[in-house]
């Protein structure tokens, strides 16, 4: 094996790859919040809601978790120009991504809401607390506590396929090394500090889920 690494190619185009790495944490934490907010909806919709939006929740959920990210992302970039809407790669990777993490989110949100008792309800509508308050505090926080840890696996690997976001041009990590790839042919040097900076990530976001646990979640639990 004659084969030289030299990662000098690699770390002379380090600025790239912290621009990418950055688009990548922004698309992420975007997302993430987004597609909880359409999460909570969805298992509000699925577990209260009249039987027409319980069958539209389920019909989302059904048609994004049984087809790939990819298909997903593509119908978006290159299928809703069709209908008038032209979306920048960035702004078509967000999202695909809200749309994808909010049907896994929503199964696992809905699973949370379904694990609280209904006396702990009832006690909150004999105590006069109004609908949204019952939801807040008795249903949705206790519920996210449940799911917490589920829901943040579920982000983490969304963080991790953002890298696919790279077949449409978004300026993300992946997108950055294959750029990079590109000029230099050092394949094995690029996508291995791109591999380091993955887990890297992970780490970092498991770190930044666990605080929020600890200074948030945990509070109220007996």
């Amino acid at each position: 094996m004659n084969y030289v690494f030299q990662f000098g190619d690699v770390f002379n185009a380090w600025d790239e790859l912290l621009t990418g790495t950055w688009l990548t944490i922004r698309l992420s934490i975007l997302a993430m919040v987004l597609g909880l907010i359409l999460a909570i909806l969805c298992a509000l919709a699925k577990t209260s809601g009249p039987k027409p939006a319980r069958w539209l929740v389920a019909a989302y959920v059904e048609a994004i978790r049984n087809t790939p990210f990819l298909v997903q992302l593509f119908m978006v970039f290159f299928g809703l120009p069709a209908f008038g809407l032209r979306l920048d790669a960035d702004t078509a990777a967000l999202l695909a991504m809200v749309i994808n993490v909010g049907a896994y989110a929503t199964e696992i949100v809905r699973a949370g809401i379904e694990s609280v008792k209904k006396g702990q309800i009832e006690a909150g509508r004999a105590l006069g607390l109004r609908p949204l308050q019952i939801f807040r505090h008795i249903i949705l926080v206790p519920a996210l506590q449940t799911v917490y840890p589920a829901l943040t696996s579920q982000f983490i690997l969304l963080m991790l396929n953002s890298s696919v976001c790279s077949a449409i041009a978004a300026n993300e990590l992946t997108a950055a090394a294959n750029d990079i790839q590109s000029r230099t042919f050092r394949s094995f040097e690029v996508y291995f500090v791109v591999t380091g900076i993955y887990l890297a990530l992970s780490i970092v976001f498991s770190g930044v889920f666990a605080a929020i646990e600890r200074a948030f979640l945990r509070r109220g639990r007996p």
